[in-house]
């Protein structure tokens, strides 16, 4: 089934097109509400030079808001504002990145509030169904008015200016893709090349892909966790139910319970029932309620992303009621929203890395770790084993505490003053994406290392989920039985992680995990 662009979409929606190249196509009624706006504008173009004033219609853009623009002169407006703000820097955006952008933007225009002919619409919903995808270099909004650079490059591919891609080929001239593609280049009219660079597509796209991948690592740190506990020889008595229940934060409910299945009939557990050990340390003890925050946390900033994509962030915006049309200035673009949000996503994914290395730190540490051998090394001294493992993820917890500076509590006023409060949203997003990448990380570490601790248990047996992430893992990653370089272990591990093919083997043994 096709997404349909018009009509309300999800963020498993964004992520099927952006990722898996599902179909989209126009809802049907969306096409209607198109036509009813895009008339008003031209009302206002064939007007001529008696039509009032109207926000990028007929006037200039930003601190030249108030300069009049003659009809003659009303396409070349859109054309040079497409151009003139294609100034973005940096390393490209993926392919799956930008085909969330357009996705996003296709859906704003497809609202009936942008006041755009329908052809750019089909132009670009054709380019995302093609795999044409534009080259939009990832620094250069400030997130307020939209993201414009990023949104202004996407533009220009569809003008035929610029450069784009075809699938993940190389970066060619736009045209020549188009061409190729059988595309034709769309001329934009009054309104539209604003129509096209005035929104939040930029961070919201990169927001949303983030979030639903930190959201998968809440899974994941369950599993890791439950795998160090059982290789450090911990208690599941703190996840007892009547605990939760007495503090009833939704996230650490669903937490208690995905460590209570995955730690179900173990041996490991049984030996060691009447140990003296009273209490585990927090990074063990204390799962349900820091990975429960995070999930938490990542619940709202959801909430937030799945208003979003079906919102009009358009500038100014139509509105047709009753054959009465009024087009009204706003401030729709700003990214405020979406920037606090970010930053406490990446915060509450950050947390996940946080505690996990201080997991990795118990079983290494061999005054920590309960018997097992220092730095879990087939023979300390001769060998390292995992010493250095515990110092990259740390290094990457680190790293994490400065990405989590919030970007949206600075401003930097634009455009001659006119723009003068920013949200620096786009930076949140990005600073989102580092995050997850170094939580995924240290959670590949974690795992790797906890498997090492589970050999040394052998013969007993873990329990019926831990076991199976750890026969998982050893079918991809061998017994140390001596040093070896790690770096390509870390990468399998974090390989099993992204495609969700260990979580996919427990949850065959334990069922569906929250």
């Amino acid at each position: 089934m096709p997404v349909l662009v018009g009509s309300p979409i999800s963020l498993k929606d964004l992520e099927d097109v952006a990722v898996r190249h599902r179909e989209v196509r126009l809802d049907e009624g969306a096409r209607e509400k198109v036509a009813r706006s895009r008339a008003a504008i031209e009302a206002i173009a064939k007007a001529g030079d008696a039509a009032p004033r109207v926000y990028g219609v007929n006037t200039g853009f930003g601190a030249l808001s108030e300069t009049r623009i003659s009809a003659a002169d009303v396409r070349a407006l859109q054309q040079n504002l497409v151009r003139s703000h294609s100034t973005g820097v940096g390393p490209d955006l993926s392919p799956a990145e930008v085909r969330g952008m357009m996705l996003l933007r296709a859906q704003v225009l497809a609202l009936g509030h942008s006041g755009v002919r329908a052809e750019v619409l089909d132009t670009l919903l054709a380019m995302l169904n093609a795999k044409v995808h534009p080259r939009v270099p990832s620094q250069g909004s400030v997130g307020a008015s939209g993201d414009l650079a990023p949104l202004a490059h996407l533009a220009l591919a569809m003008i035929g200016e610029g450069e784009a891609q075809l699938g993940d080929g190389p970066m060619r001239p736009s045209a020549d893709v188009l061409a190729e593609v059988g595309v034709k280049p769309v001329v934009l009219e009054a309104k539209e090349g604003l129509a096209l660079i005035n929104g939040t597509q930029y961070m919201a796209s990169l927001g949303v892909l983030a979030v639903m991948e930190a959201e998968r690592l809440c899974v994941a740190a369950d599993v890791a966790g439950a795998m160090s506990l059982e290789a450090l020889k911990g208690s599941s008595g703190p996840f007892d139910p009547r605990l939760h229940d007495a503090r009833p934060h939704p996230g650490q409910k669903a937490v208690a319970a995905n460590l209570r299945a995955l730690l179900t009939d173990s041996e490991i557990a049984e030996s060691h029932r009447d140990c003296n050990k009273v209490q585990d340390a927090y990074s063990l003890r204390c799962m349900p309620q820091v990975h429960g925050a995070s999930r938490d946390a990542l619940a709202w900033v959801r909430s937030v992303l799945e208003r979003e994509v079906n919102s009009i962030t358009d500038n100014p915006s139509v509105f047709v009621d009753r054959g009465e049309t009024e087009i009204i200035s706003g401030g729709n673009f700003h990214g405020q929203p979406l920037a606090l949000a970010l930053d406490l996503a990446a915060m509450a994914t950050a947390e996940l890395a946080n505690i996990s290395e201080r997991r990795v730190e118990q079983l290494v540490n061999p005054s920590l770790s309960s018997g097992l051998s220092p730095f879990l090394a087939a023979g300390s001294g001769l060998h390292s084993g995992f010493m250095i493992a515990q110092v990259t993820s740390a290094s990457l917890v680190s790293e994490n505490k400065v990405l989590c500076h919030p970007a949206s509590v600075d401003s930097i006023p634009s455009s001659a003053g006119k723009e003068d409060h920013v949200s620096m949203g786009s930076v949140s997003a990005k600073k989102l994406r580092e995050v997850v990448r170094n939580v995924r990380a240290c959670l590949a570490i974690e795992m790797m290392t906890a498997a090492a601790g589970l050999d040394q248990r052998a013969p007993l047996r873990p329990s019926r989920g831990v076991d199976a992430a750890l026969s998982c893992i050893r079918t991809k990653i061998a017994p140390m039985t001596g040093d070896r370089p790690l770096y390509i272990d870390i990468a399998s591990a974090t390989e099993l992680i992204a495609s969700r093919a260990l979580v996919a083997e427990v949850e065959r043994e334990v069922g569906a995990l929250a």
